[in-house]
């Protein structure tokens, strides 16, 4: 293959999407920038089907296709049929995100002319467009992922093409009405208490009890957002506010909590996948770091005031404090948040 036909702009692309929901976030802005450079350019997205929500809300995409095959599995029976039903969709070129040897191959299997990725996990031949990747002229993982829309060596252009999520009327009055909730007068603060990669990730309880206990003095409404494996979480936060706060936490799909996010005021959030969606509607954000980076993954809004102490310790990247102290966030106090708040929604 000559390096003219790689480089040549594709009018079909397959993404291989990441599986957290922050990462593929932050994937529409290579979504935005690829129809920037070829506003005809179709893309479809290979991801775990739990993603669809957020595709569903970029209208970059034009088709989300579920991934089979769970986290962690091989199963190279099933990404081979899947490979031969996406050959026939005749894609130019394929960007592979993930930098799993496991997720280059079903693009290799589908005979996808021209397969983009950074080089990962040694991934001569499953790759024939990829590159090394220098982390000092990449330091963000969302320019990253906009290098990959790129011929080799280009800088993505600057200002980042933040994501921006699109909201359904129809759906969000369907989903108030399910959940019996209301807008009404009052303004809402949300609250993101959890953190899927870990307890190292997490404000401690009773400071976001306090945050609400202080917002709920002044009339707000407080709603408390996550996952099922958050509602441990949330039942404290409850039990510190005399369950004054509206728990959705393990009561939403990702759907309905994109949704309901969408008519919130504030956000506070730790370093999670929904501190990344808050961001990409618009919301006033106020987000905590503790054994991450915001200088890597750092929320693509306007309107946001990052909290981190920038210990000697941190960002450690440890799902548990290795330390047993947990000073990154035991020493960020309320008052600090609170303030914060103040300043996102003056």
């Amino acid at each position: 293959m000559t390096k003219s036909k790689i480089e040549r702009k594709a009018s079909k692309i397959l993404i291989v999407g990441p599986a957290w929901v922050g990462d593929m976030v932050m994937a529409q802005s290579l979504f935005k920038l690829l129809k920037q450079e070829e506003p005809t350019v179709t893309i479809d997205v290979l991801a775990p089907d739990w993603t669809r929500p957020l595709l569903e809300r970029m209208p970059e995409v034009h088709q989300a296709i579920a991934m089979p095959v769970g986290h962690g599995q091989f199963h190279l029976g099933e990404r081979y049929k899947l490979a031969k039903v996406l050959e026939k969709n005749q894609y130019d070129q394929s960007i592979v995100l993930p930098n799993s040897w496991k997720s280059a191959l079903i693009p290799f299997l589908a005979r996808i002319p021209r397969r983009t990725g950074w080089l990962g996990e040694m991934r001569f031949g499953l790759l024939n467009d990829f590159r090394f990747l220098n982390k000092k002229t990449f330091p963000l993982m969302v320019n990253r992922f906009m290098a990959l829309g790129l011929p080799a060596n280009d800088h993505p252009p600057a200002p980042i093409l933040w994501p921006k999520l699109q909201i359904s009327q129809t759906s969000l009055q369907t989903t108030l009405k399910n959940l019996n909730l209301s807008k009404d007068q009052k303004p809402i603060l949300a609250l993101c208490p959890g953190a899927e990669f870990g307890p190292s990730k997490r404000w401690p309880e009773n400071y976001f009890a306090e945050v609400a206990q202080e917002k709920l003095k002044q009339g707000w409404q407080v709603w408390l957002f996550g996952s099922k494996n958050d509602m441990p979480v949330a039942e404290q936060i409850q039990a510190l506010t005399n369950q004054q706060c509206v728990n959705l936490t393990g009561r939403t799909a990702l759907a309905e909590a994109i949704d309901l996010l969408s008519i919130v005021d504030v956000v506070v959030s730790n370093d999670s996948g929904l501190m990344h969606i808050a961001a990409a509607l618009e919301k006033p954000l106020v987000v905590v770091y503790g054994s991450t980076d915001p200088r890597f993954t750092p929320p693509l809004a306007s309107k946001v005031e990052i909290l981190t102490l920038q210990l000697p310790c941190s960002p450690c990247f440890k799902r548990v404090c290795p330390l047993e102290h947990l000073k990154c966030m035991q020493d960020l106090k309320p008052v600090q948040v609170l303030e914060a708040l103040n300043s996102v929604t003056a």
